[in-house]
């Protein structure tokens, strides 16, 4: 398997890519990490890049990941927050970032001295999305995503309306033979 070679393969599984735990409020449009390859106190940074970052783009589609190696002095993060254009210019395709008044901010986040696991834990309080928010999505998603399911709250009411099945005993009458209390009716 050619995936499983070089630094650490475990980080392109599927199984630690789902595992990540920071996911992205919507409003974060980029993602970008400044770290330097040296020095002490960006070790945990470097730890975030290699170990986390990975997972951070899996779960997280729709929100571009930048990073900057060896051009600051003390590591950061900063979020963007906002609507982003793609504009194509001859051959080049150019991202064009509009600041607009109501969510044209960005966030600067210090990560200075901090191991991963702290950061991955700042990140996933300031920018994250919360426990609530994040089960409500999946429920929501878990119920759109199944045809099967019907009741209160789903895409069919009752089971009567999904085509093959018998009509409502309300409306229409089951036929006498597949009722049990004429089925199991002992004859004398």
């Amino acid at each position: 398997m050619p995936f499983m070679k070089g630094r650490a393969p475990i980080r392109r599984t599927l199984q630690y890519l789902n595992a990540g735990q920071l996911m992205l409020k919507d409003k974060v449009k980029i993602f970008s990490v400044n770290y330097n390859t040296y020095g002490e106190h960006h070790e945990g940074a470097r730890d975030f890049v290699f170990w986390n970052i990975p997972q951070v783009q899996y779960k997280n589609p729709k929100v571009q990941v930048v990073t900057f190696k060896n051009m600051t002095p003390s590591p950061f993060i900063r979020c963007y927050f906002g609507k982003f254009i793609w504009l194509t210019l001859g051959s080049v395709l150019f991202m064009l970032f509009l600041f607009l008044a109501e969510n044209g901010k960005q966030m600067l986040i210090d990560i200075d001295s901090k191991n991963r696991q702290e950061i991955l834990q700042h990140l996933s309080i300031v920018v994250g999305k919360s426990e609530a928010t994040l089960k409500a999505e999946t429920k929501l998603a878990e119920k759109q995503d199944n045809p099967a399911n019907f009741g209160i709250g789903c895409m069919k009411h009752c089971i009567c309306e999904i085509p093959g099945q018998l009509p409502c005993p309300g409306v229409v009458p089951v036929p006498k033979h597949m009722r049990g209390k004429f089925k199991y009716q002992m004859k004398e």
